[in-house]
């Protein structure tokens, strides 16, 4: 059985999926104040999770980010999902970068200081559209590789069968 993922693939999955498993399993355990800052900063950009509890938003924050990464670093979740995972994930994160004032210098995309902790995620949005892009669109030309590569052997056998026919 062959994996859904190709030598290509295992880089950018190892790499995001270890940070992202990484910052949820830091993040399981998180005290009131903590808890506090990370509802506080979501809640001020997403004002539907002002009602979340900070120590629930902080466990769910925990689990989405263990449940992404470890789709990317799961080899027989296929591509494409884990692609589509990561990027709606980075996603969220560069709506934080791009609503909460202050991450960005006036007029422009360039970070500010108290930004850059932030704007520094584009890498894994960067990740994720190649990785569903690979998974989906990429995909094809392989799949019409391997039935060429079939059909060539099934050519071959049958001309044999017909050789030893005569």
């Amino acid at each position: 059985m062959r994996l859904p993922i190709t030598l290509s693939e295992i880089g950018p999955r190892l790499s995001a999926g270890a940070f992202i498993l990484n910052s949820g399993l830091g993040k399981r355990g998180a005290d009131e104040g903590t808890a506090a800052g990370l509802h506080g900063f979501a809640a001020g950009t997403y004002p539907f999770l002002k009602d979340v509890p900070p120590q629930q938003f902080a466990k769910a924050l925990a689990y989405g980010e263990i449940a992404v990464g470890g789709l990317l670093l799961t080899p027989f979740v296929p591509t494409a999902v884990a692609g589509a995972a990561l990027t709606a994930f980075s996603g969220g994160l560069l709506g934080l970068y791009l609503n909460t004032p202050g991450m960005r210098k006036p007029g422009s995309l360039a970070p500010t200081q108290e930004g850059l902790t932030v704007a520094k995620d584009v890498w894994l949005l960067g990740i994720g559209v190649g990785l569903l892009t690979r998974g989906t669109i990429d995909r094809e030309p392989r799949r019409v590789r391997k039935a060429a590569k079939t059909l060539v052997k099934a050519n071959k056998k049958a001309a044999r069968a017909a050789r030893r026919a005569e």
